[in-house]
Parts: C-alpha cells; sequence; structure tokens
C-alpha cells in the first residue's frame, strides 16, 4: 500500500501518454521546429497532460493529506499552460497567472506570518522564476523529465529520512509520473511535455521545496541544491544576455545543454550527463541535509559549475570558430 500513489501515478501516465500518442487530437498540437528547438521534425507537445494528469491520480489517493495552495495554483497553471500549448498565449497574460499561483501559494501556506513580507517577496519572485526556468530547460530529449525524475526523487527520500511518509509519497508521484513519460521522451522523444508540464513542474519545484522547509524537514538550501543544475544554467544564461543587451524572452539556443547538443555530444549523452550530475548533486544534498549551511560543499559545488560553464564556453567558442574556417 505505501508505493500504491506513485505506482497509480506512473501507470496512469504511461496509459494516457500512449493514448495521446495513438490519437490523432495530437496533431493539432505539435511543437513544430523554431530557431530554439534542437529537433528537426514536428513533435506531439501534449505529454504535459498525461504526467500532470497522473500526478493529480496519485494525489487522489492521498486527498486528506493535499494542501489547497499547491493543488490549485498547480491546476490553475496547467489549464493556462495546455491553452498557451494550443492558442499561444500573450506572454503578459501567462506571467500574470504565474505571479497569481505564486501568491496563491506564499499567502495559503502562511508564509508571510513565518518568514515576514521581504523573505515572502523574495519566494514570490523565486516561484515565478523556477516556474519559468523549468521551462527554458525543457529544450533537450529527456532533459526536463530527468530533471523531475532525480529532483522529486530527492524530496521524497529527504521526507523519508525525517518520517514524513505523506510528503515523500506526494513528492513518488510526480517523480514516478515523470518515469512513465521518460519512456516516451528519452531520445528519439516521441512526445515532447509542453508548457502544460514543464510550467506546472517549475512551480511544484518552488511548492514542494517550501512544503518541506515549514515543516522543518529541511532547510532553505536543500531545495535550491538539489535543483541547481537547471537553476545554475537558466539563470548564469539569462544574466549573459541581459548583460549583452539581447532581449531575454526572445527563443535562442544558447543554454549550456544546448550547445552541448549543437556540439555534438547530442541529446542521449547530454541527458546522461545530466542524469549523472543531478544525482551526485542531489546526493551530496541529502548527505548534509541536517547541516544549517554546508557552506563547504555549496563552495566546491559552485567551483565546479563555474568550472564546467568555462569549459563548455571554451569548446563552444573553438567549435564556431571551425564553423567560420
Amino acid at each position: 500500500m505505501l508505493l500504491f500513489p506513485p505506482v497509480v501515478a506512473a501507470l496512469i501516465t504511461l496509459a494516457l501518454t500512449y493514448f495521446l500518442l495513438t490519437n490523432n487530437a495530437t496533431n493539432k498540437m505539435q511543437d513544430m521546429p523554431n530557431e530554439r528547438s534542437l529537433h528537426t521534425q514536428p513533435v506531439p507537445r501534449v505529454g504535459g497532460v498525461a504526467l500532470i494528469a497522473g500526478v493529480l491520480c496519485g494525489w487522489a489517493l492521498l486527498f486528506n493529506a493535499l494542501a489547497l495552495w499547491v493543488v490549485l495554483p498547480l491546476i490553475a497553471l496547467f489549464v493556462v499552460s495546455l491553452l498557451d500549448d494550443i492558442y499561444s498565449l500573450p506572454m503578459k497574460q501567462r506571467l500574470l497567472v504565474h505571479l497569481l499561483a505564486a501568491s496563491i501559494m506564499v499567502v495559503g501556506s502562511g508564509f508571510i506570518a513565518q518568514q515576514g513580507v521581504l523573505i515572502a517577496l523574495a519566494m514570490l519572485l523565486s516561484t515565478v522564476w523556477l516556474t519559468n526556468l523549468y521551462n527554458f530547460m525543457d529544450g533537450s530529449n529527456g532533459l526536463a523529465g530527468g530533471m523531475a525524475l532525480f529532483g522529486f526523487s530527492m524530496y521524497g527520500i529527504a521526507a523519508l529520512l525525517a518520517d514524513n511518509t505523506t510528503l515523500a509519497l506526494l513528492n513518488f508521484c510526480i517523480s514516478g509520473s515523470a518515469f512513465s513519460f521518460l519512456t516516451f521522451n528519452f531520445h528519439p522523444a516521441k512526445i515532447f511535455m509542453g508548457d502544460s508540464g514543464s510550467i506546472p513542474l517549475g512551480f511544484l519545484v518552488a511548492a514542494m521545496g517550501l512544503w518541506g522547509w515549514q515543516q522543518e524537514l529541511w532547510v532553505a538550501w536543500f531545495p535550491l541544491l538539489v535543483f541547481s543544475p537547471f537553476i545554475v544554467d537558466a539563470s548564469v544564461t539569462l544574466v549573459k544576455r541581459t548583460l549583452r543587451g539581447d532581449k531575454v524572452t526572445e527563443a535562442h539556443r544558447e543554454h549550456y545543454y544546448q550547445r552541448l547538443v549543437l556540439m555534438g555530444w547530442g541529446h542521449r549523452n547530454v541527458a546522461l550527463a545530466e542524469y549523472a550530475l543531478m544525482s551526485l548533486v542531489g546526493a551530496s544534498a541529502l548527505w548534509l541535509i541536517g547541516n544549517p549551511f554546508p557552506w563547504q560543499l555549496i563552495l566546491v559545488w559552485g567551483i565546479t559549475y563555474a568550472c564546467m560553464m568555462i569549459l563548455v564556453d571554451a569548446a563552444w567558442n573553438n567549435f564556431k570558430r571551425g564553423e567560420r574556417v
């Protein structure tokens, strides 16, 4: 019975993904290649429907444990993001919903009373960033699904270590659904999750991280370190584009994972390398989860990320010079 909700989540996602792939309705929701894309053929982008449906079905078995400040914003983000996948909604409308979802989470969780207005505002803005960050990093086969599998599994293991079985199962439902989705999304991908999957997942990174923090299962650095492979790539890329005066809302292929794919690593190798990185980061976070602020560990990973980015930047410059020659 302990594993029943995550298994249900995984099976629902598996069955629904298969159904969507064999249903002609998906022809209306194709991800067409553009200047940001790393794929060359149209691919259905309805995987988020199956993924989030699986999560919610698994969660339904834990109904009494659910928090409205997580479920309601999640459903709202899913609906609006699905509409965006179909009709391409204006960015301002989407961002307004992201802000509303983050506000419901911060207010509904009682975070303002616990931490004060300034920290609550920082949490709200961080949630909006994480919500969009996941969408930015959903650009290579198996990448975003893998981050969900490994990241939320680490949340679940941390909750188990703190004897909070309920929160562990809620997180394992997410990772279970992500595992099933990956069976169709790993290279060569037959389906993409679309905004209806990536936007809600980004929100859940913040929401589940906050939930565990409030229940004193971990401190604030733990979720940030667990999901740091995504946070660092997206944040550094955004800062670099901003400093150059580029429009951050424009499609591009400047993320480090994108450059690795373009330089010949390919989707499969990039995904496997990211899985290894996610596993190491997550394991190290679990190892020192009881430490209020493991500055040595954070310093080590900070230096590691800096070295990796310098190496990729140097390789990219050589690659571009070779193309020009």
